[in-house]
C-alpha cells in the first residue's frame, strides 16, 4: 500500500483491541492530518475544519479544486443542529427518520460554523451527514465534526477498499483504516437551506423516503 510519492502510511483495523483504530484516528486528525476512513457509503477523506490547514491538505490529495466543497460528518442530530441556522422542518424531519444513513443535508451555517474551513464559493452553507457507520459517529463525538469527501482523485472511480483508496491518492495520508469493502453508492444530497428544497444529487435514499 506504499504510496510513489511518499512513506507508506499507518493501517489499523476497526475493531482492534483497546480501540486502537479510534484512539489512532483521532490523534492525527487533531494534530491536522489526513485519514482515510470506512463509512457507510463509500470510503472517506477526512481532516478537521476547524484545525488550521488540515482541510487545504485534502483537496490537494484529491487534485480538487477549492471551489467544491467538502461535506462535514457529524456523531448525531444535536452535533449538526449546533452547526446550522433556523434548520426548516423538512430537515429536522430527515434527521430523525433517515438519520444515520446515506443523506446529506445542506443548510445555512449558524454563526459558530463560519469559520469552518471546507471549500466552495459559499460560505453560508453546510452540508452534514450523520453516517450509518458506527466508527465514523464514534470519531466525531471524540473530534468533533469532521470535513470529508470520497477517497479518490476528482473525477477518478471511487475505491472499495482502504488499501484502493489509499493508492488512488494524488499523495501519502498519515493513517487509513480499514473497515473492510465498501460500496460505490454514495449518498443523497439535498439543499435545504431553500424553500422549496431540491435534490442535488440521488445515491443511497430515495425520492419517497425525502416526501
Amino acid at each position: 500500500m506504499a504510496h510513489e510519492d511518499g512513506p507508506e502510511p499507518e493501517l489499523v483495523e476497526v475493531g482492534a483491541p483497546d480501540d486502537l483504530a479510534l484512539e489512532r484516528a483521532a490523534a492525527v486528525l487533531l494534530a491536522g492530518g489526513a485519514v482515510v476512513l470506512p463509512t457507510d457509503t463509500v470510503y472517506g477523506l477526512a481532516a478537521l475544519p476547524h484545525v488550521a490547514g488540515a482541510t487545504a491538505a485534502l483537496f490537494a490529495l484529491k487534485d480538487r479544486a477549492e471551489s467544491q466543497p467538502m461535506a462535514v460528518l457529524v456523531a448525531d442530530a444535536e452535533q449538526a443542529l449546533a452547526l446550522v441556522a433556523d434548520p426548516p422542518e423538512a430537515a429536522r424531519r430527515w434527521m430523525a427518520e433517515l438519520w444515520p444513513g446515506s443523506l446529506t443535508i445542506v443548510l445555512r451555517r449558524s454563526p459558530a460554523a463560519r469559520g469552518l474551513a471546507l471549500g466552495g464559493d459559499d460560505e453560508t452553507t453546510i452540508g452534514l451527514r450523520c453516517p450509518g457507520h458506527p466508527f465514523v459517529r464514534a470519531l466525531a463525538r471524540r473530534v468533533g465534526p469532521i470535513a470529508t469527501t470520497s477517497a479518490n482523485r476528482s473525477g477518478e472511480p471511487t475505491p472499495t477498499s482502504a488499501s484502493e483508496a489509499a493508492a488512488a491518492l494524488a499523495g501519502p495520508v498519515a493513517l487509513v483504516v480499514d473497515g473492510g469493502p465498501a460500496g460505490t453508492v454514495p449518498s443523497t444530497v439535498v439543499d435545504a437551506s431553500r424553500d422549496p428544497w431540491r435534490v442535488l444529487r440521488l445515491g443511497g435514499v430515495t425520492d419517497d423516503q425525502l416526501a
